[in-house]
């Protein structure tokens, strides 16, 4: 298995992933909700054109035509956080280009013709805009993009026109959420012009206590000014995460370490398990592991278990298609396998 998530990043005790995302159309193409199919193939030719060129540093990139795969490998890409739910959903001309470490990913014909992103572990938004501008540049070498000189650059959604970015930052937020003073935080974010969603972005639950952060809206900021806003409140929600965690241990060390114990225990012996209450026993898992309480498991390993249990994830590691029930029993046996390094 490779992907971002077998890293370790910097605040990866609460921050679990960075990503850069920019929105690009071609210029004189309509937009994807009003393309035919001859302009969606266009796009798909362009794209790959610009950025599979040979003798290119970046020549380690591969191209997947999402219509000619099946629905479970599509649903795999979108656990991985390499497209969205509706990408692979989209039944038009559509693509995905993915660097051989997983790290970026470009969708091809989604909501605007190119969303171009770059996913690292941890905090490190600056580090995942530099990627994000560098690929930005190639495509740029033979690409002419929709842009205004007032508005910027131009995208189907409103809320996107200008830079096209998007900076966003995956929380494990559990001591917030047991506490209560995560709808204090949701609040405070809205007010400051920061959305917050779930694992996959927009429209989608917050399961295992992790909520993304991003920026609401492009136009009037420059791409410096949104990743200070993001960094500085991410720090703000680190912070306090972090000293709610340290108070509900030591209010009652035995009981606080009791429940993530008992996690621990139910991951290791359950033989069915549904994928909510396996993110939720997970997270208090990670709690443990991040705060010193269990030793014995790599935050790496968890990172992948995450991946390997959702639907599609699992169905392609036992190698067939798996009715509900018996996905909640392989799940178990896999996290069993995984927490105590068994191969059986």
């Amino acid at each position: 298995m490779k992907g971002w998530y077998l890293e370790k990043g910097p605040e990866s005790d609460v921050v679990i992933s960075s990503r850069i995302r920019l929105a690009r159309n071609f210029k004189d193409v309509p937009f994807p909700f009003k393309m035919k199919r001859e302009d969606g193939k266009k796009i798909l030719m362009g794209a790959k054109k610009a950025i599979l060129k040979e003798g290119k540093e970046n020549s380690d990139f591969e191209f997947i035509d999402l219509q000619q795969l099946n629905p479970i490998k599509k649903q795999i890409l979108v656990e991985k956080h390499l497209i969205s739910p509706n990408l692979a959903e989209s039944q038009f001309e559509s693509g995905l280009i993915v660097s051989s470490d997983e790290k970026v990913s470009v969708m091809i014909n989604e909501e605007d013709h190119l969303r171009i992103q770059c996913i690292f572990p941890g905090m490190q938004l600056n580090s995942a805009l530099e990627i994000c501008s560098n690929i930005d540049g190639v495509f740029e070498e033979s690409i002419d993009f929709a842009f205004d000189e007032n508005y910027g650059y131009l995208t189907c959604c409103p809320t996107n026109i200008g830079t096209g970015m998007r900076a966003s930052a995956m929380l494990h937020l559990p001591a917030l959420t047991m506490t209560g003073y995560i709808k204090n935080i949701l609040e405070a974010c809205g007010k400051l012009g920061i959305t917050v969603r779930g694992l996959y972005g927009e429209n989608t639950e917050a399961l295992g206590n992790m909520f993304q952060i991003s920026n609401q809206v492009t136009l009037g900021q420059t791409e410096e000014e949104i990743l200070t806003n993001i960094n500085n409140i991410a720090k703000q929600v680190i912070d306090q995460e972090r000293i709610l965690r340290n108070e509900l241990h030591k209010q009652n060390p035995f009981r606080f370490e009791d429940r993530i114990y008992r996690s621990l225990g139910l991951l290791s012996n359950s033989r069915i398990m549904s994928s909510e209450e396996s993110f939720r026993l997970l997270s208090d898992v990670r709690l443990g592991v991040d705060m010193g309480i269990i030793s014995n498991i790599d935050i790496k390993n968890l990172n992948e278990i995450l991946i390997s249990i959702q639907p599609a994830s699992l169905q392609e590691t036992f190698g067939r298609p798996l009715e509900p029930d018996e996905r909640d029993i392989k799940r178990a046996e896999l996290i069993r396998n995984r927490l105590t390094g068994s191969n059986s």
